[in-house]
């Protein structure tokens, strides 16, 4: 079905998902201030919907034959709002740089189901890429 390569990273695509949906939600939880509270509500949303991808990603890992990953990559909430969202803009560069990867690896190995399920996942990022850009202007 799939090749290893495929399948190794679709799993950090898992774990890089598990880490983005805890580091939201701790700094939804953590923020303080006007600024924290304008952001609150938008970074539980979004962790949530990373929660999702990392859901829809595992089951499609399980169906080509691989395990899924329960382990989230390295967590860095940062400790003022500017440093989160710096490192939550760095977090959305690198799934989109991940997820493009995946979407040409999918597309090479006629894979059209991961790579539709990678352009879906990958619009989502981008509007998660641009919220945070948009912030930090």
């Amino acid at each position: 079905m799939a090749s290893d390569k495929l399948k190794e990273m679709l799993n950090q695509a898992v774990a890089r998902e598990l880490t983005v949906s805890i580091q939201y939600m701790w700094q939804h939880v953590q923020e303080k201030g006007i600024t924290g509270e304008t952001l609150k509500t938008t970074l539980r949303k979004i962790s949530i919907v990373e929660m999702k991808h990392a859901e829809d990603i595992a089951e499609r890992l399980s169906y080509l034959g691989g395990i899924p990953t329960t382990q989230p990559e390295p967590i860095n909430i940062g400790k003022t709002v500017q440093e989160m969202i710096q490192l939550d803009k760095k977090q959305e560069e690198n799934a989109i740089q991940l997820y493009r990867s995946i979407i040409d690896l999918a597309d090479h190995e006629n894979d059209p189901v991961t790579r539709r399920l990678f352009e879906s996942i990958l619009a989502q990022e981008e509007e998660h890429h641009d919220f945070f850009s948009r912030i930090l202007e």
